[in-house]
């Protein structure tokens, strides 16, 4: 009989002795299953999960949970194959200087499938995220459940979801893609806050492709039904892409300095080396006169923020709107902007549905709100209305409704209709509304509005294009000017280009300290 056991122990050995075999034990769980999966692993173009770990939290700081824990299914062979693991690396560590949980799957261990146990470690690892108020990262790279263990592996993915929706709002949760993530393993990304992906190597999908062929005829591939740039262009799925992994970690850790440790406190604020009272002359040049003009609003975002560095999220889809998170005066600030440069700025579905979630996630995690606005108004057609533009367009009317963090909007051209409403007008609750001397407020365009309201004069007319402009002008002159809405109170003061940052960073100090509550209730019933 062995006085060995299967865990490398010897009975009857001192402390000495024993704390010994436990670090050679733990060496060789982290050492994974072997070489020959890893090197499997590096043919695939990707890392390790230790090797991502290393580079997503700050050297030396990562502590490991369940490292010892091993599946106890039976069945189809299980019961001779129990690595260590179970296929999923979880534990916390330190993200500049700050706690950080984050659960990585292994794909050498069961291609990084889900069953029971590693079910359980992600569970308990959310569960000590809530507890402790910190963020939550998910380095996703498995096959989905783990079909020898049937029914188990799905229920685990259920209490992976109820508590994404548990604490979404209350703590940060991000999804970095790094592999498969299919079936229901990707609806657990869809319910975070963020999600990365890395070109050519991340692939999310509810069936692939075997399945979409078998059911509808259609023959796909892995990267044009779910890759990045499918996520990143056409559903919005991926909040950001990248090239490669070294980067994806770098920005995940990136995204983690501007955001709070949980929704009770306020994002880590830093000391600006940009001049708070700056101007921004380049701003008198940069912005046509003419509502008509182009230009690229993130020229302007750069000029207003702090070093001109700014975080865009969903880069890629809804060009339209810009979507950015950044700091003014060393405090984290969300920026929403309609993007002239991109369908004339107007807003559509998806634009809504972006800037809409974006909302919501600032004023979920304390994070003030500056809305530049240029709109000519929302995209008209019959695809536009039959897709629901007005149940999408309602859905940011929502968001900015509800927000409760201090709101700022800048109104730097036109504004018309109810584009203008929507992009957090003082009629919706913000709480200071500024304009430059270029913005005009109206239901619409001079140009469409002369040809209703004088259509009869006009047709009348010996020289009707004459009259025309004339009638244009003399609409803008009456209800366009650029005092009109400051004489009524609807913007609270119009201002030089020029001091934007100054005046928005004095608006942001005077707000940080803003209280509202909202009624009470269970939840509202935003628009869907």
């Amino acid at each position: 009989m062995s006085l060995v056991d299967e865990r490398g122990t010897t009975p009857g050995r001192g402390l000495r002795e024993r704390a010994r075999e436990l670090a050679a034990l733990q060496e060789r769980v982290r050492g994974g299953p072997g070489e020959r999966a890893t090197a499997a692993q590096k043919a695939r173009g990707k890392l390790t999960v230790r090797e991502r770990l290393d580079l997503l939290f700050d050297p030396g700081s990562f502590m490991e949970v369940e490292g010892l824990r091993r599946h106890r299914a039976s069945g189809f062979g299980l019961e001779d194959n129990r690595p260590y693991t179970d296929g999923v690396v979880t534990g916390w560590g330190l993200v500049h200087g700050r706690t950080v949980f984050a659960y990585a799957h292994d794909f050498r261990i069961f291609g990084g499938s889900l069953g029971e146990a590693h079910a359980a470690k992600i569970h308990k690892l959310m569960d000590l995220a809530e507890a402790a108020g910190a963020p939550i990262v998910g380095l996703c790279d498995g096959a989905g459940a783990r079909i020898q263990e049937g029914v188990t592996a799905l229920a685990g993915y259920g209490g992976i979801f109820q508590r994404n929706v548990r604490v979404s709002g209350v703590i940060p949760q991000i999804s970095v893609i790094l592999g498969p993530c299919a079936g229901g393993a990707a609806y657990s990304p869809a319910l975070t806050d963020f999600t990365f992906m890395v070109a050519d190597m991340a692939r999310m999908y509810v069936t692939g492709p075997d399945v979409v062929a078998a059911v509808t005829g259609e023959s796909v591939t892995h990267e044009a039904l779910g890759g990045a740039k499918v996520h990143a262009e056409l559903s919005g799925v991926a909040s950001f892409t990248h090239d490669d992994e070294e980067s994806c970690l770098e920005d995940v850790r990136y995204l983690l300095s501007m955001l709070p440790a949980n929704n009770r406190q306020t994002p880590p604020a830093t000391d600006s080396a940009d001049p708070e009272h700056r101007r921004v002359d380049r701003l008198l040049d940069l912005v046509p006169p003419d509502p008509r003009g182009s230009y690229d609003i993130r020229e302007v975002i750069e000029e207003i923020v702090d070093d001109g560095e700014y975080l865009e999220v969903h880069a890629e889809w809804a060009g339209n709107i810009v979507c950015a998170l950044t700091r003014l005066g060393g405090h984290v600030t969300g920026i929403v902007a309609n993007q002239p440069l991109a369908m004339a700025g107007v807003l559509d579905i998806d634009a809504s549905e972006k800037a809409a979630r974006f909302v919501q996630m600032c004023d979920a995690f304390n994070i003030p709100l500056v809305t530049l606005v240029d709109v000519p108004g929302f995209l008209p057609g019959v695809a536009q209305e039959h897709g629901g533009v007005i149940r999408h367009g309602a859905k940011l009317l929502y968001a900015y409704c509800n927000a409760t963090v201090p709101r700022v909007q800048v109104i730097l051209r036109k504004a018309y209709g109810g584009a203008y409403i929507v992009m957090d007008s003082r009629s919706i609750g913000t709480d200071l509304s500024l304009a430059w001397p270029t913005n005009e407020i109206a239901v619409m365009g001079a140009e469409g509005a002369a040809n209703v309201i004088f259509r009869r004069d006009i047709a009348a007319a010996d020289d009707p294009e004459r009259v025309r402009r004339e009638r244009i002008r003399q609409y803008r002159e009456d209800l366009m000017g650029p005092y009109h809405a400051a004489e009524r109170g609807l913007v609270d003061d119009v201002i030089d280009p020029a001091e934007t940052r100054l005046r928005l960073i004095a608006a942001l100090r005077m707000l940080r300290s803003k209280h509202a509550a909202l009624p009470s209730r269970k939840h509202g019933n935003q628009p869907q």
